[in-house]
């Protein structure tokens, strides 16, 4: 996909489908009847389905610039890690009439879309719980269970080009150029230059796979009786293959900590990951200035969006200033005291 392309995806909003609409797909498509509402998304239509058959379900209709091979890539990510590990807490793919994962459809407004119908997970979304060390250390589990099953998945638009993709983080300097001039701007700018002098080619050695990237608390959901198990990992429209501790910077750069070393939390999910899927050293040394970009790219892709779209500015930003107050306090910190931590959570000696 080229960057203009990028940009249409994302700075572009699908057309709306009703409610109603929804229902008539999930009959025509799937034989299934049911109330449908609609549900926030970046860039996907997306609605919750109470059926007629006591079933929840979520029919997702794709951006109309999603190419084909990026929705065939994220559906059939889905059926292979169901089948490695059938246990894991991820949507399920419902089948059509005719058998098929999904089908391209075309909208009354002439508009090519592609329709998938997926299970509905129940739980409570991470962000509207008390977080504790056993919630953080079975998230950290749970990603890491997910990862060891996509490890051998291959997919021809794996390498699929997405702004949300760390290991790309120059595909922020136009967007930067948008935002308002001032001290955060010159500071996030000063990072993106940083990152493609010393961190982008240091990620060109490090293992690869394909990755869910976009483990924020809105796509996790935790057992409501005991806080504690992870009951679903949601929204994987930004998979992509990538170096595989990007998948840690991503979720860890939502678990920082209030306290004067805000990796503390997030330590406890980086020990859950590593006892399931052992990292290797030069991933962890990595890792913390992987955070700081992630974070980084919160801030700024963001606030880009939320200047183009005002009408879903409050979806859209959510996230915002907690990621530039976590920037500011995890710089504050610094690389090598931050590496020496890192390593002693994952049980590596010496000095980074």
């Amino acid at each position: 996909m080229s960057d203009s392309a990028i940009d249409q995806l994302f700075s572009t909003m699908g057309s709306a489908t009703t409610p109603e609409a929804a229902s008539e797909l999930l009959w025509q498509h799937y034989g299934l009847s049911g109330r449908a509402s609609s549900l926030n998304s970046e860039r996907d239509q997306n609605f919750h389905i109470h059926g007629d058959d006591g079933q929840q379900y979520v029919l997702k209709l794709t951006h109309p610039a999603e190419a084909r091979g990026v929705t065939d890539f994220q559906t059939r990510a889905l059926l292979h890690a169901a089948s490695r590990d059938p246990a894991l807490p991820i949507p399920r793919v419902i089948p059509r009439l005719d058998g098929e994962p999904y089908a391209a459809i075309t909208l009354a407004d002439g508009t090519q879309r592609v329709l998938r119908l997926f299970s509905y997970l129940g739980g409570q979304p991470l962000h509207q719980i008390t977080r504790s060390a056993a919630q953080r250390r079975d998230l950290g589990q749970t990603l890491a269970r997910l990862d060891l099953a996509l490890s051998d998945f291959e997919h021809p638009s794996a390498d699929h080009a997405l702004l949300w993709d760390i290991q790309h983080s120059e595909r922020l300097q136009p967007l930067l150029a948008e935002l308002p001039p001032g001290p955060q701007t010159d500071t996030l700018a000063a990072f993106v230059a940083h990152f493609r002098r010393e961190i982008q080619p240091a990620l060109a050695v490090l293992r690869r796979q394909v990755i869910h990237n976009d483990l924020n608390p809105y796509n996790v959901l935790v057992d409501p009786q005991d806080q504690v198990a992870t009951c679903g990992l949601i929204d994987f429209g930004d998979m992509v293959q990538a170096p595989l501790i990007n998948e840690l910077a991503v979720a860890c750069s939502y678990q920082l900590s209030g306290n004067a070393n805000p990796l503390d939390t997030a330590a406890e999910l980086i020990a859950g990951y590593h006892q399931r899927c052992p990292l290797r050293r030069e991933e962890v040394l990595l890792l913390y200035e992987l955070i700081l970009t992630r974070l980084c790219m919160t801030v700024t892709i963001t606030g880009w969006r939320a200047s183009r779209y005002p009408e879903n500015k409050t979806y859209i930003l959510r996230n915002n200033g907690l990621s530039w107050d976590g920037l500011q306090r995890l710089q504050a910190v610094g690389r090598d005291a931050a590496q020496a931590f890192l390593l002693q959570v994952c049980g590596m000696k010496g000095q980074a």
